[in-house]
């Protein structure tokens, strides 16, 4: 198997380019001195992909995407394609030997994960899921530091809360409204296995749970009946040998916040507790990426505005060396493998289909 030469920068092409995460993707590589080689998306005129043409407007755009795929100088693809494209996508390039960094949900269906497994066994390549409300926001970074410190003692449950915005137009890359795909749980996946596969990442990573079970699911459409296949609303409870968890996930934010969302997340210990308003505090201070910690001798928030964010050099670090430190791969299985079991097995309310 082989490795990039050390003397050159890690090469990486951007495959499927139809959700604003991949803004955070393409980023976060650049940063950390990689080439990107090549564009290739179903849909150029996506809003997503127009205004990545207008960021990076010498980078070459190929009508072919297998030339990207399979290209033997190319290492790593990144994918924010539509949901139901992201497993396929990635099937293509692991089997050419290449590791790739998805955009959540990794994939839509318990089948397309097998494949996935499948071809990251056969490859010896890497499959990483961007589960950016943890890798990409420094409060839930520092609370993994305080977790690991033992500062709330052992933690027995997470509450995560994941609201989003319908008509955000950072998520929309200024795009006038969300496309069709959008509405269609066929290419979405579903309300939990899009936004909740978050929350399940930090359940299993707060609590230390190598893997856990869904204890009960529902999905729900309570404010779009002329759109069935579009979830609204879904809560997750989740359970592991040692630890509890709970999942709320909605597309309810109003136009008076903010931001996109009033994402939380508590972390529960047997000697304390951490709260993350992650995006906002409400009526409070400015910005985000607030942590309060409440333990046996105080109870402060603290400044994150300076922690590192390890993703995205880990990642560069383990296409050189074969290595898993920026996600362990059967971390990334694992959640997704609940975030789909919790969606298939949903109970189904409101207008949803």
């Amino acid at each position: 198997m082989s490795t990039p030469d050390p003397g050159r920068p890690v090469r990486f092409a951007a495959v499927g380019l139809d959700h604003a995460h991949a803004f955070g993707q393409i980023a976060g590589l650049l940063a950390q001195g990689c080439d990107l080689v090549g564009f290739a998306s179903d849909d150029p005129s996506a809003s997503v992909a127009r205004a990545v043409a207008q960021r990076w407007p010498d980078v070459p755009w190929f009508e072919d995407a297998d030339r990207l795929l399979t290209d033997p100088d190319i290492d790593l693809i990144v994918t924010a394609a539509v949901p139901d494209r992201r497993g396929p996508i990635a099937v293509t390039a692991l089997r050419s030997g290449k590791d790739v960094v998805a955009d959540k949900p990794g994939c839509i269906s318990l089948d397309q994960l097998e494949e996935v497994e499948k071809a990251v066994a056969e490859s010896g390549r890497f499959w990483s899921v961007t589960f950016s409300e943890r890798f990409e926001v420094r409060a839930a970074v520092k609370a993994g530091e305080l977790v690991q410190a033992g500062r709330i003692g052992r933690v027995v449950q997470t509450i995560g809360l994941g609201p989003h915005r319908e008509g955000d137009r950072a998520h929309l890359a200024g795009g006038e409204g969300r496309p069709e795909w959008f509405y269609d749980r066929n290419r979405t996946g579903g309300i939990l296995t899009d936004i909740a596969s978050h929350q399940v990442d930090q359940f299993l990573f707060y609590t230390g749970s190598s893997t856990g079970e869904v204890v009960s699911s529902t999905v729900a459409n309570y404010t779009h009946p002329d759109s069935p296949g579009m979830q609204d609303f879904g809560e997750v409870t989740l359970a592991s040998e040692h630890a509890h968890g709970y999942v709320r996930v909605d597309w309810y934010t109003p136009q008076g916040l903010p931001t996109w969302g009033d994402g939380r997340m508590t972390i529960l210990g047997t000697e304390g507790f951490i709260e993350l308003r992650k995006y906002v505090d409400l009526a409070g201070r400015e910005g985000g990426d607030h942590l309060f910690l409440v333990d046996g001798e105080t109870t402060q928030r603290i400044d994150c505005s300076d922690v590192d964010l390890p993703y995205y050099p880990a990642l560069v670090h383990d296409v050189r060396n074969r290595t898993e430190t920026a996600c362990p791969q059967a971390h990334t299985f694992e959640v997704m493998r609940l975030a789909l079991v919790a969606q298939r097995d949903a109970r189904v309310r409101g207008a949803a289909q």
